[in-house]
């Protein structure tokens, strides 16, 4: 699909200090002020501990499948592949 936005638009507010300060941070460096907002945007979220990414509630929802899977994955799956082949 030619022409889909990779990007969606928000809305920021900043103060006129920061507006004016991004203007010359971007004319300085040759590109745009939204390119700055999402350097800004990243910086911050490397910041962020993994532990509070959102997509750890997903941890322990399901209580299924051997406790050791972690550790002893390359056994289970050659298992499986094992008996796949007998079959």
């Amino acid at each position: 699909m030619a022409g889909t936005l990779t990007k969606r638009p928000i809305q920021v507010y900043l103060r006129p200090q920061q507006l004016d300060a991004l203007r010359c941070v971007a004319q300085r460096r040759k590109v745009s002020m939204a390119e700055l907002v999402r350097q800004g945007v990243d910086l911050v979220l490397d910041d962020v501990p993994a532990e509070e990414d959102s997509l750890w509630d997903l941890v322990g929802l399901v209580k299924s499948g051997p406790s050791d899977l972690a550790e002893k994955h390359d056994e289970y799956l050659a298992k499986l592949v094992s008996d796949e082949n007998r079959s």
